[in-house]
């Protein structure tokens, strides 16, 4: 198995008496769109900063592109490029000529900034706005071009936080699909920081669940269905005439069924492992006829409502930004 690309071993950042960050260990790997999910405060700003060498941690150990990002931030910041929610330029001055100042800090030659800046501002969609003072720019404009601006140095990761922030709806969908195409043109890996889910769940190969500091689980959807929903991994919804109670008992007799709901659509079934046969079986013994049986599949929505919203057995009441 290859190395990952951004590794974070038992990962804790501590202010005084606060703790931002605990023990969070992460993998992430080439090529690939990761997802930080979590609420405003969660700890995922302060996670960045620490792979970014502008925070140091209070213990753990990090490794970006093979780098200590502590030891070496310098080294870091040449391989990475970091997006923040609100991306500042020189207002005074054009979005080219933003991106050949970029490009000189980085010690790259004018002639290959040049190309690279129209390359780039035509990727974006603003080369069109290449020679309007940045000042003038709209919201969804500076957050394109500051998209372009870190890609100047032909990052190996782009770090993007909260990037969609006080963007209209199609903005953050041509953002997004910019980002897709980056990933799957360039290879590029992608961490991507929000607290919009179904943006997160348009993109990102895999999620990681990030709440007070911690990550809960992470993975692709149905993994982090298994890590997150451990007594109910599956949903069986059906539909069968007549629904009454000799039907209900038996359906919750059924070994690994936790609990059987009618709902306005049939019936609603939480269990730890696919038993739709024994459901089947059960529904023709009791007499009733099975019209419909389908596996629900819990989402980012369920995963959202459960740790976001208060909905957490555990306790954690959190509030959107």
């Amino acid at each position: 198995m290859t190395t990952p690309i951004i590794q974070l071993d038992k990962l804790t950042k501590k202010y005084e008496e606060q703790l931002a960050v605990n023990n969070l260990s992460l993998s992430i790997h080439k090529g690939e769109i990761f997802g930080l999910l979590g609420p405003n405060g969660a700890g995922k700003t302060t996670t960045i900063l620490m792979m970014l060498g502008l925070s140091e941690p209070t213990s753990g150990n990090i490794t970006v592109c093979g780098i200590n990002p502590t030891r070496n931030p310098i080294a870091v910041k040449k391989k990475v490029g970091y997006l923040p929610d609100d991306v500042g330029f020189y207002q005074h001055m054009t979005g080219l000529e933003n991106l050949l100042y970029t490009a000189q800090l980085n010690g790259i030659p004018l002639d290959e900034a040049k190309k690279r800046a129209h390359h780039l501002l035509q990727k974006v969609d603003l080369l069109d706005a290449a020679d309007k003072k940045t000042g003038k720019y709209s919201r969804g404009m500076r957050q394109r071009l500051g998209l372009a601006d870190v890609l100047m140095k032909k990052p190996e990761v782009i770090i993007l936080d909260e990037p969609t922030l006080g963007i209209d709806p199609e903005g953050v969908r041509d953002f997004l699909k910019l980002i897709q195409e980056l990933n799957e043109e360039e290879q590029m890996t992608v961490l991507l920081s929000s607290h919009h889910l179904h943006q997160v769940q348009q993109i990102c190969d895999r999620v990681g669940i990030f709440v007070n500091g911690e990550l809960l689980a992470a993975g692709d959807m149905e993994s982090l269905a298994k890590q997150l929903f451990v007594e109910d991994t599956f949903v069986i919804e059906i539909k069968a005439q007549p629904i009454h109670k000799e039907l209900i008992e038996r359906l919750q007799t059924i070994p690994n069924v936790n609990k059987v709901e009618t709902v306005p659509s049939g019936i609603e079934i939480y269990c730890k492992e696919d038993v739709s046969a024994a459901i089947s079986r059960a529904i023709i013994e009791s007499g009733a006829s099975l019209y419909q049986l389908q596996k629900k599949n819990f989402g980012l929505d369920e995963i959202y409502h459960r740790y976001f919203e208060g909905g957490n057995p555990d306790g954690i009441g959190l509030t959107k930004k």
